[in-house]
């Protein structure tokens, strides 16, 4: 009997959520692409993974800055099929919200390369991952590609200003899978959303963040097993409620 086993390629997987996603796949049985921009020399988080999950585990080299870097790796994984691909590379720039605060990122003190940086990992990398890998995910059962946003990313919910640029980047990758779920659900047959992990204790999420990296991701697993053609196009939260956009 050949039994299919599913598979997830995510980016930003060194660290954070991203790498908390990688392990609760991988307990689940899944075979997990991790992609990060420097595999060779992985943590020890990354590494003690290895050792358990052996090949089901596959380092993978992605830096979404680095379009060659996708096309590679494309190249190299043609003809399998992809079930998940999840956008989970992004950055809120020079700074730190978790330390600063609404200080970071203030109006007046635009850093405008930065904001190009925040932009091309935010934004064009997601965009860039969806056209690279668009043909193994559509030859996968799950068929489902997501990108990890922010609800600071929301124009409504938007009552305390500031952070210009991480705002900007969310609110543009949000517009970016907005059309792609229209268009990909009806060429591919792909299902594609945005989703917020909540505010999350890492690195970027600073240690005063609502909750942990396992609740997040545990419940944006659920939400993506679940992820059908009736919630494409539409902006949800880890704990499967809807934000607006």
């Amino acid at each position: 009997m050949i039994i299919n086993v599913p598979s997830l390629l995510i980016t930003g997987a060194s660290r954070g959520l991203g790498l908390e996603l990688v392990r609760q796949y991988l307990v689940d049985g899944w075979e997990v692409h991790a992609g990060m921009r420097h595999p060779a020399a992985a943590s020890e988080d990354v590494q003690a993974l290895k050792r358990v999950y052996g090949d089901a585990l596959q380092l993978q080299h992605i830096d979404v800055e680095d379009h060659e870097s996708i096309e590679r790796l494309a190249a190299r994984l043609a003809g399998r099929p992809i079930d998940v691909l999840i956008n989970s590379a992004g950055t809120m720039g020079n700074g730190s919200f978790a330390e600063q605060g609404l200080q970071f990122g203030k109006f007046g003190s635009s850093d405008y390369p930065d904001w190009e940086r925040v932009f091309r990992i935010n934004v064009l990398g997601p965009m860039k991952m969806a056209e690279a890998f668009v043909e193994h995910v559509a030859r996968s059962p799950q068929k489902k590609i997501v990108t990890l946003t922010s609800i600071l990313g929301s124009i409504e919910k938007n009552r305390i200003g500031g952070l210009y640029a991480y705002r900007a980047s969310k609110a543009a990758v949000n517009a970016i899978m907005r059309s792609m779920a229209i268009d990909l659900v009806r060429s591919h047959g792909i299902k594609s959303t945005a989703l917020h992990p909540g505010w999350v204790r890492t690195d970027m999420g600073g240690p005063h963040a609502d909750i942990d990296a396992p609740t997040s991701a545990r419940g944006m697993k659920e939400l993506i097993a679940r992820l059908d053609e009736t919630m494409v196009g539409r902006y949800w939260m880890y704990d499967g409620s809807e934000l607006p956009w």
